[in-house]
């Protein structure tokens, strides 16, 4: 029996529901999803196994004009994924005409790998005459793509991509063991079930200026322990996540707990301790330390 498999890499700017296609397609919540732009700041593997294919999605983050050294280590994950794809998954939405880097959209149009460009959120809208025309512009734009219209969150048209990315795979021999669903340690996925936490419940440059670290990850019979700790860049920034009487912190501190039980199918203990780590987001030396610079 021949064996399919290969890198599906996912692109497009913020907030298209690249997350919520991966999570779609793997049956697993691997990669964060809130409302807010850039969630996704690092590339991250999910893999989907078959008795005869072996699909490795990748999650990247939304391609946007880098401002500072973390939003330029998140872009060099975005150029990565160009480097080792075997299928490009362009994702856009129905109101959006353009990436916001064209240098990466002229990559797109002149790849050398299959590209299916997904048209998400037609769910939102009621006149199909406008997904028609949506379709047809992006056939025009990039003519080397299959376009395809779909509805990651509701499930439309997500088991034709599958059945099309199938299709599409090389002949290969699986990359990872079979019962492997990422590339990424436990300690990864508690850094990120935290972060979601605070995208959800703080405003402004709150959830940007955080980085959380695992550094404690004990599993016993019955319990997992863990301890993480969260960095912020200035000391009113400490202030805020923890809150009056450290409500806020509790507060995400139970509902990460909850999301981490489910993750690990266990019972958890969290501890969550906020440190002060100035200007993190601009430091070579820092962003290196956090996985971001290779």
């Amino acid at each position: 029996m021949e064996h399919r498999a290969g890198y599906v890499n996912i692109i497009g700017n913020p907030n298209v529901g690249k997350s919520t296609l991966m999570n779609a397609l793997v049956g697993e919540k691997i990669s964060i999803i809130t409302s807010k732009a850039q969630t996704t700041r690092h590339r991250i593997l999910g893999i989907l196994n078959g008795d005869d294919f072996q699909m490795l999605f990748s999650d990247t983050p939304g391609i946007i004009k880098p401002a500072y050294g973390l939003q330029e280590s998140m872009m060099d994950f975005v150029k990565s994924a160009f480097q080792d794809a075997d299928i490009l998954i362009y994702m856009v939405e129905m109101g959006e005409r353009e990436l916001k880097d064209e240098s990466f959209f002229e990559k797109i149009r002149n790849s050398k790998v299959p590209v299916l460009l997904l048209v998400n959120k037609i769910d939102t809208v009621t006149d199909q005459d406008d997904i028609v025309e949506k379709i047809d512009y992006w056939k025009e734009k990039v003519p080397n793509a299959m376009v395809l219209p779909i509805s990651a969150k509701e499930g439309f048209n997500v088991e034709v991509v599958f059945d099309k990315i199938l299709e599409l795979l090389p002949e290969s021999p699986a990359f990872y063991p079979k019962d492997q669903l990422t590339d990424k340690p436990e300690r990864f996925f508690v850094n990120e079930i935290v972060r979601e936490k605070i995208l959800i419940h703080y405003k402004k440059e709150i959830p940007y200026a955080v980085e959380v670290v695992t550094e404690d990850f004990f599993e016993e019979e019955e319990i997992i322990r863990i301890r993480t700790i969260i960095f912020v860049e200035r000391e009113t920034q400490k202030g805020i996540l923890i809150g009056h009487k450290g409500n806020m912190l509790k507060r995400v501190g139970t509902e990460a707990r909850k999301d981490l039980q489910k993750f690990f199918d266990k019972h958890v203990h969290i501890e969550l301790v906020v440190k002060i780590d100035k200007n993190w987001r601009s430091s070579d030396r820092q962003l290196k330390k956090y996985g971001y610079n290779s």
